[in-house]
């Protein structure tokens, strides 16, 4: 059976395509940014008159990005013991490895999933960090 999700507490899709979908007992999620359900703002970024970055916070954006997939997870019925494989993207992997990498593990503790981390040179917003998911459901 094939389902498709969406969910109020987690920022909206930037297109046309859900939350998540569910595959027999797997769940995808679609790339998960740092961006607020309540307002759409992304904590901790300052930009300038153009648009163009002046100051961002990639640790309030770690965990604001982790309590998206966790809603995301839980509007789907699993929940965060349940990730069993996370592509992570940073825009500045040289500057943000290292507080991104110890925020995940106080955040994945236990959960042993399966990681790949890339840089890539920007994301469709001005986030630095996104996530894609994939977790079991019962």
């Amino acid at each position: 059976m094939d389902h498709i999700i969406k969910t109020e507490n987690a920022a909206k899709p930037l297109g046309a395509y859900p939350h998540a979908r569910r595959a027999g007992n797997l769940l995808f999620l679609s790339g998960i940014g740092s961006r607020k359900a309540s307002d759409n703002k992304i904590p901790g970024l300052e930009l300038d008159a153009e648009g163009n970055i002046l100051k961002y916070d990639i640790e309030a954006e770690c965990h604001s990005v982790f309590a998206n997939v966790k809603a995301v997870l839980e509007a789907s019925g699993s929940s965060w013991d349940k990730i069993i494989d996370v592509t992570v993207f940073l825009t500045n992997m040289k500057k943000d490895f290292p507080v991104y990498n110890k925020i995940y593990a106080e955040y994945f503790t236990g959960v042993e999933a399966c990681r790949t981390t890339v840089e890539v040179k920007s994301l469709p917003t001005p986030i630095c960090i996104e996530l894609k998911v994939i977790a079991t459901i019962d």
